[in-house]
């Protein structure tokens, strides 16, 4: 078996994305943390956007073939790693979980908003956008737990990063982002107890996205105010 090797950052979503879906698959695979704001340059030879995560794949002779974008990262591990299913058997289906997956990519760019603004208004739109996105979500949502029902899927892998962000943000203000949709909180409170959820970031992950808010003076710490 290929021996997999994950470049990552401590906060990355995305990262986050392929490591849930290499533990639920049970691939054991090397993790290398690195400083995206001094990227080293061996990093940079093999990530052609500069971005994490990237999957280093390597072969019996030796060979390295680097995969970037999650979710193609995350398709690859579903397509030649045994171990459960994460997308479903019917191709229609499938469709479907990979549009939500993009929806929840459409997501994450509204909650570097949230992340990052200084300004009341434009947080306040941010905060209106996502908690729009959800109202679509909770409206796509069956019985739960998990966006599929009983089972775990690549979805749930995409969108667990998501509200680990709110886990923080809701220690520091309400954002009332979830007020309107009832599925989404049961999905949220699901996924959060999932063992592979749990260990995708390290225990200082909290410390550390509140630093990050620190450092671009975000409007959300002001709330807390």
């Amino acid at each position: 078996m290929a021996a997999l090797k994950l470049i990552s950052h401590k906060l990355c979503p995305y990262v986050q994305r392929a490591v849930i879906a290499l533990t639920e698959k049970g691939v054991p695979f090397e993790r290398i943390d690195i400083d995206l704001a001094s990227k080293p340059d061996w990093f940079l030879k093999i990530s052609p956007l500069g971005k994490v995560p990237v999957l280093v794949v390597s072969g019996d002779d030796g060979s390295e073939v680097a995969l970037f974008e999650s979710n193609v990262i995350c398709e690859y591990i579903e397509e030649t790693q045994p171990g459960a299913r994460l997308h479903p058997q019917d191709a229609l289906v499938r469709a479907e979980h990979r549009a939500w997956m993009e929806f929840g990519s459409a997501i994450l760019s509204d909650l570097w908003g949230l992340e990052t603004t200084t300004d009341a208004e434009t947080f306040e739109g941010k905060r209106q956008a996502v908690a729009a996105k959800f109202a679509r979500v909770d409206a796509a949502l069956g019985a739960g737990p998990f966006f599929a029902g009983e089972a775990f899927s690549l979805v749930d892998a995409v969108f667990a990063p998501i509200f680990r962000y709110f886990d923080v943000f809701d220690q520091l203000a309400d954002l009332a982002v979830f007020a309107d949709t009832p599925k989404v909180r049961i999905w949220r409170a699901a996924l959060a107890q999932r063992p592979s959820v749990r260990s995708a970031v390290s225990s200082d992950y909290p410390d550390l996205l509140r630093a990050f808010l620190g450092r671009y003076n975000a409007h959300v710490l002001k709330l807390a105010a």
